[in-house]
């Protein structure tokens, strides 16, 4: 199967608007025409290169190279020149999609007839997108995504035209980000319109999901931080938006309390997921959020910190560093198995000869199969012989009154292999910080020092690049 039946399908299911951005509006028949009359310029290249922002030409231009048989790249289109041209030299011979190109892949012509329908090809080995990782801790990767992965992840969590005739999911995310494009194919496969933010910003984002009466959206934690702060009153106002999923890093404790209660009839959604996997793998739904944030028991409230459980079609397994299934709570090496786990990157494949993938995420499993997300592998820290996961001393800060975000790194010590740094957004006294941490933890995993700053370094998903602040902080404090 190939992923352009998806818009077959919803262009035969009525002639209502199926993508909204501004005051613009595209049904699916429109979309499927305009991605006809690309195809052919699309198909004397090599692939077809997005460099822009949300857009109505994007779905455009996707659907475009599908239907011309050759792959969709969407690139950041806030990249440096010498980043982009990294990738771009990348892709020899094809075609470049830039801002003043849009427009006419989406120009209106009534007059004309209807583009002539064109042989697909339909090998569902192919490759459909290729997405360049966010390359927080090293250089951005290729992920190759076949139509056999992202059919997969519809076909096993998506019911065809499931969706009210009324819904409408509003999209934030940027178009190079795997929920942009999962989002697009999920919800034109529910039959629930999409409507684009071209740029995120927390009044307007309010503002759309009132006008367009939204009723499903997707968010990384820092645009929902932005939005609870935006929020002035009790209640954000918005009694349409039936469901938001965040996900694409870690959560701060304190922002998700602060949203369960200004979106009090919405149903929350923490979506883990990777490039590498064609989105989601595991799902905190509604109903395990409402049981968290009630329960009496502390097992099941700390599932409010957790990623939920597999999705169908999706099997995880934690190792020990020598390749061993651990027990359940022990924390491990997160391994996920399944249909629409691509795990390639240029042709090369880092699945083992079972098909399970390394996420490189530290993690575990708890009795009832719910997983926790510790942080990457790579960004333990070993102090005295023990190893240390930021992300437990982070969680520590952020409940200290004052802080709003944390990030705990490790910088080289001649007498115990690395010290605790934390760099902290907010206020504070250093002496009353560590004592607080210890109070809770234990020394060993007590900051060394702490260092307060304005911001944290993120890409633009709202993803930590520990790397700059690792980089900075070994000139500083080593």
């Amino acid at each position: 199967m190939n992923i352009g039946m998806i818009l077959d399908m919803a262009a035969s299911a009525g002639s209502r608007s199926v993508l909204t951005v501004g005051d613009r509006s595209l049904s699916a028949a429109d979309l499927l025409d305009c991605a006809r009359r690309a195809a052919p310029r699309f198909h004397e290249h090599s692939a077809v290169l997005y460099l822009g922002a949300n857009h109505l030409a994007y779905p455009v231009a996707l659907f475009g190279a599908v239907l011309a048989g050759v792959p969709f790249v969407p690139l950041n289109y806030r990249l440096g020149d010498t980043q982009l041209r990294a990738l771009l030299d990348r892709h020899p011979g094809a075609l470049v999609l830039r801002p003043a190109d849009l427009d006419a892949l989406v120009a209106a012509d009534p007059g004309r007839p209807a583009a002539p329908e064109l042989p697909t090809p339909w090998d569902a080995d192919s490759v459909a997108v290729i997405l360049y990782t966010s390359g927080t801790t090293s250089a951005p990767k290729a992920a190759l995504l076949r139509h056999r992965h992202l059919m997969a992840y519809l076909l096993n969590t998506v019911e065809f035209g499931a969706a009210a005739t009324t819904d409408a999911a509003l999209v934030s995310v940027p178009p190079y980000h795997i929920a942009g494009l999962t989002n697009l194919l999920s919800n034109l496969y529910a039959g629930r319109r999409v409507v684009y933010l071209s740029a995120f910003d927390p009044a307007e984002w309010l503002a759309t999901v009132r006008r367009e009466r939204i009723t499903q959206a997707m968010l990384v934690p820092t645009m929902l931080a932005r939005i609870v702060a935006e929020v002035d009153g009790p209640d954000a106002g918005t009694p349409t938006l039936a469901t938001l999923a965040y996900g694409g890093s870690r959560m701060p404790r304190p922002v998700l309390d602060r949203a369960l209660r200004v979106f009090p009839e919405t149903g929350f959604v923490n979506a883990y997921g990777l490039t590498e996997t064609a989105s989601s793998v595991a799902v905190l739904g509604p109903a395990d959020h409402r049981a968290a944030a009630t329960s009496a028991d502390p097992l099941v409230r700390d599932r409010l910190g957790s990623v939920g459980r597999p999705l169908p079609g999706i099997e995880f397994e934690i190792r020990s560093a020598a390749g061993e299934p651990v027990a359940p709570g022990d924390t491990g090496l997160v391994f996920v198995r399944g249909e629409q786990i691509s795990g390639e990157y240029g042709g090369r494949s880092v699945l083992d000869a079972d098909g399970w993938f390394p996420t490189a995420d530290l993690g575990r499993l708890d009795a009832a199969g719910y997983l926790f997300i510790e942080g990457r592998a790579d960004d333990t820290i070993i102090r005295g012989g023990e190893n240390i996961a930021p992300a437990e001393i982070e969680d520590v800060l952020l409940e200290y009154p004052g802080i709003s975000e944390a990030a705990v790194i490790g910088v080289p010590d001649p007498e115990w292999g690395q010290r605790l740094i934390a760099v902290v957004v907010g206020v504070g006294d250093q002496a009353r910080i560590k004592q607080w941490v210890k109070d809770r933890l234990r020394s060993s995993k007590t900051p060394d020092a702490i260092v307060f700053r304005t911001e944290l370094p993120k890409t633009d998903t709202g993803k930590l690049l520990r790397r700059d602040l690792v980089a900075e902080m070994e000139n500083t404090h080593a």
